[in-house]
C-alpha cells in the first residue's frame, strides 16, 4: 500500500515537474531577453551622451551666445517623423535656423499649433513641408488600417492619397507627392494673409533617399511652390539655385 502511494505519488509529480520545469526555463529566458534588453539600452544612452559630450567640447560658450538671447529661425518645416529623414541633410548646422515639427506623415493638421507658432509668431519668411521617399505613414494610408491603435488611426485618418498598392513604389510616391500636395493647399488656406502681403512662401519637397526621381540618393526635391507643382514653372520661378 504504502508502495502503491508512493509510485502513484511520483507518476502524478512527472506533470508537475515538467510544468515547473518549463516555467523556469521560461523565466530564464525573460530574464536573458530582459538583461539584454538592458544592455541595448545602456548602449544606446552611453552612445548619445558620448556624442553630446564632443558636442560640448567642439562648441565653446560663443557658439551658444545668440541662441541663448532667443531663436529666428529662417524657416518653418515639417517633416515626418521617419528616422531616415535627417535635419542635417538639409542643414549642415540646423541650430537656430530650423523650427523643426516633425509628426507621422508630416502632417500640418496634426501641429496645427506648432506649425502656427512657427508662421505667426516666429515670422519665418519659409514654410517647408518635406515628405520622403518609400514613407510609412503613407504606405499604411494607402491600406487597411483600421486594426491599428487609436492614436495612430486617428494621425493616419488626415492622410488622403491616390494610392492603394503599397508595394508598387510609383504608386506610392504618387502618394507621397499628394501629401505633401494635400499639406500646402491646407497651409495655403490658413496661412492665406502671409502669403498675400508677400510675408511668406509655401513650398513642398520630398526627401529622396531611395533616389527614385533619379537625381541623386538624399536629394531633395522641389515639387510645389505656392501651391504650383509644374516642374517647369517651378525651374521658373527663379527661387531655386542653377
Amino acid at each position: 500500500m504504502h508502495k502503491s502511494a508512493k509510485t502513484c505519488f511520483t507518476v502524478l509529480s512527472l506533470p508537475a515537474l515538467f510544468f515547473a520545469g518549463h516555467a523556469m526555463a521560461s523565466d530564464a529566458h525573460s530574464s536573458a531577453a530582459a538583461g539584454n534588453e538592458k544592455e541595448q539600452i545602456r548602449a544606446i544612452v552611453k552612445n548619445i551622451v558620448a556624442d553630446n559630450q564632443s558636442f560640448v567640447k567642439g562648441n565653446n560658450a560663443a557658439y551658444f551666445s545668440e541662441h541663448i538671447k532667443g531663436q529666428k529661425p529662417r524657416a518653418t518645416v515639417v517633416t515626418c517623423s521617419d528616422s531616415r529623414v535627417h535635419t542635417t541633410a538639409l542643414d549642415k548646422d540646423p541650430e537656430g535656423d530650423l523650427f523643426m515639427i516633425r509628426d507621422i506623415g508630416n502632417q500640418l493638421t496634426t501641429a496645427e499649433g506648432s506649425v502656427e507658432y512657427g508662421v505667426r509668431h516666429l515670422h519665418t519668411p519659409l514654410l517647408l513641408v518635406i515628405g520622403h521617399s518609400a514613407c510609412g505613414a503613407v504606405k499604411a494610408a494607402m491600406g487597411d488600417y483600421a486594426g491599428i491603435e487609436a492614436p495612430i488611426k486617428r494621425e493616419l485618418d488626415t492622410i488622403k492619397v491616390p494610392g492603394k498598392n503599397a508595394s508598387d513604389n510609383k504608386e506610392v510616391m504618387a502618394s507621397v507627392e499628394a501629401n505633401v500636395n494635400n499639406q500646402i493647399a491646407f497651409a495655403m488656406q490658413k496661412f492665406a494673409p502671409e502669403i498675400k502681403g508677400g510675408k511668406l512662401a509655401v513650398m513642398g519637397a520630398v526627401y529622396d533617399f531611395r533616389n527614385d526621381y533619379n537625381q541623386g540618393h538624399g536629394k531633395l526635391v522641389i515639387t510645389n511652390i505656392n501651391g504650383d507643382t509644374d516642374a517647369a514653372k517651378i525651374k521658373a520661378a527663379g527661387i531655386l539655385p542653377k
